[in-house]
């Protein structure tokens, strides 16, 4: 093995003079790393000199090679001596060979270590940034960041187009591997992101925490997030009486007209979206959320990258476009880490996704937007297929997130969200979707979750399904979530609902004119299946389930019960094997 010991990476040898220095970064730290040189690279050189040492002893240590005779027989002396001097030659220059090949393997082999191990980053946030253009330059690496230590950025540089980073877009497989480490925009550094994958770069984030990301103000986003689940049904004919507003006088007196009111007045911020795409993201596929500068302010994930995150933190964040902590576009896993106290202009308060995003073991905590709280999985408004991504949440906590229009907790607006084993808890939304939120095709799956303790300023305390979207849920328990006007657990407005194996339980709903604490249907479909509907309220009946078609179907080994002020007595349509 090597004696080379693994030291401080300052960054790459000073170039030589006429090489185009490529960033800012360069040229403000490029002066710490004059004249430093790794003993890693001396060691090398050590070796590189050694080895040819070594092949000029093997040369020398060989016999030379005997004159050939024109006539037959030995060449050499009697009883075959030569042949034996001839065979220790060969023998001495074997072994010489087998021990030059041993060198080179063991040189092998440290320089793997080497590259597993990583090269140690001091606590300089310039030599940060150099140490990350070098890997970017040289395939890739893993960088050790210093323990205890806090990079402070203090600028920023605008890279490739999509806003100003902190740090170098990622363009290799990067590893920043810290020890309780911090990487913090200074508080009074211009706004910019802290990291940004490119289409080619793969980041894994270990032990770190990453803080104080802003980026500028993105109206555009801000005006598509303002789409709620009561406007989509719009698409449906308008029921008589309908022409008044039901949030702009008292509530309505007969609760059926109240959807349609509301679409009425909400319609035009949905209609806009062709325009607002082509001034966004002009010349970008149609029918993909386009990258905004805006978007991700602690972690931009550009389409074609990765990121993994790891046993990380996202904090006190703020994004002007989507993504408050995390925006992705590619490919992202967040590993037993968490995302908490950051916020967005447009939808994700902790993550926006338009891509494929898995969380696993983790926690969304204390995180606001527009819409989405949470997470925010697509952009409403925006009105073209393939908007939303696929959303994974794995045994993680969704908690006290907060949207001042819809979907406090999490929003999949055309696309796919699927929570296993995971607690939606104490989010609030100031219209529709206090927990949860399905809008514009979306495709929501829960199974083994807990929606617990959410809260909606209209309707859908727990869970809104929009029309044409599809909910269903699995062995879960929706409970003591509140709204003010319908569907204190799960409200459909032209979607579909099906409810297997779950409780659906001591739900409210509590405005003045307010129905259904338990279940509300507005032209869509809900299938109870082995399920209870049990001891929801609401001040008018039925306390249980409302509906305005024959859409709910209820079945023999469900039940619905100890509602107040009744069970479906009161519904305009009274759906089969609900009594009282």
């Amino acid at each position: 093995m090597s004696n080379d010991e693994l030291t401080s990476y300052g960054g790459p040898p000073p170039v030589p003079p006429g090489r185009r220095r490529r960033k800012i970064w360069v040229a403000a730290g490029v002066a710490g790393l004059t004249g430093v040189v790794g003993l890693a690279a001396l060691g090398g050189v050590a070796a590189r000199d050694q080895k040819s040492g070594d092949r000029n002893n093997a040369s020398d240590a060989q016999p030379a090679a005997a004159p050939k005779s024109e006539a037959p027989g030995p060449t050499t002396g009697e009883n075959g001596r030569g042949d034996e001097e001839a065979g220790r030659g060969d023998d001495k220059a074997a072994r010489t060979g087998a021990e030059h090949k041993g060198r080179e393997a063991s040189s092998g082999e440290q320089r793997r270590d080497d590259k597993e191990r990583g090269h140690e980053v001091p606590c300089d946030s310039d030599k940060l940034i150099q140490a990350i253009e070098h890997a970017n330059d040289n395939r890739g690496g893993t960088l050790e960041l210093a323990k205890g230590c806090t990079y402070e950025l203090t600028r920023s540089d605008v890279g490739d187009g999509t806003g100003p980073n902190g740090l170098p877009v990622i363009t290799q497989a990067v590893t920043l591997a810290g020890r309780d480490t911090t990487i913090v925009r200074a508080a009074n550094a211009e706004p910019f992101r802290i990291l940004n994958v490119g289409r080619s770069g793969h980041l894994t984030l270990k032990n770190v925490v990453v803080k104080g990301g802003l980026t500028q103000a993105d109206p555009i986003a801000a005006s598509r997030a303002k789409v709620e689940l009561s406007a989509k049904a719009a698409a449906k004919p308008a029921k008589a009486g309908a022409g008044t507003n039901a949030k702009a006088g008292a509530k309505a007196a007969t609760p059926t007209k109240a959807p349609a009111a509301k679409a009425a007045a909400k319609v035009p911020a949905a209609t806009g979206a062709s325009a607002t795409e082509a001034a966004r993201g002009a010349g970008g596929d149609a029918t993909l959320v386009d990258v905004a500068p805006g978007d991700g302010a602690g972690l931009l994930v550009q389409r074609g990258g990765r990121a993994d995150v790891e046993h990380s933190e996202f904090l006190l964040h703020h994004a002007g476009g989507n993504g408050g902590a995390i925006a992705n576009f590619g490919t992202a896993r967040v590993a037993h880490s968490r995302v908490a106290t950051s916020s967005a202009g447009g939808v994700g308060g902790g993550v926006f996704n338009a891509g494929v995003f898995r969380l696993e073991e983790s926690s969304i905590t204390d995180n606001s937007a527009v819409a989405g709280g949470g997470i925010g999985n697509g952009v409403p408004g925006l009105g073209l297929p393939g908007a939303g991504g696929t959303l994974w949440v794995w045994k993680s906590t969704i908690e006290h997130n907060r949207a001042t229009d819809n979907a406090g907790g999490v929003l999949t607006y055309r696309g796919t969200a699927t929570l296993t084993q995971s607690r939606v808890v104490g989010n609030h939304s100031g219209e529709d979707g206090g927990g949860l939120l399905a809008l514009g095709d979306g495709q929501l799956a829960l199974e083994k979750v807990l929606v617990a303790r959410n809260s909606a300023d209209d309707t859908s305390g727990g869970l809104g399904v929009g029309p044409e979207s599809t909910a269903v849920i699995a062995q879960s328990e929706i409970t003591d979530n509140v709204a003010e006007r319908n569907g204190g657990g799960l409200a459909t407005y032209g979607g579909t609902a099906v409810v297997r194996d779950t409780a659906i339980v001591a739900n409210r709903v509590v405005g003045q004119n307010s129905v259904a604490g338990g279940i509300y249907n507005d032209g869509g479909q809900v299938r109870l299946e082995r399920s209870t509907v049990q001891a929801n309220f609401s001040v008018l009946p039925p306390g249980g389930i409302y509906t305005t078609n024959d859409g709910v179907r209820i079945d023999r080994s469900s039940a619905v019960t100890a509602n107040r002020p009744t069970n479906c007595s009161g519904s305009p349509v009274v759906p089969e094997r609900c009594f009282g």
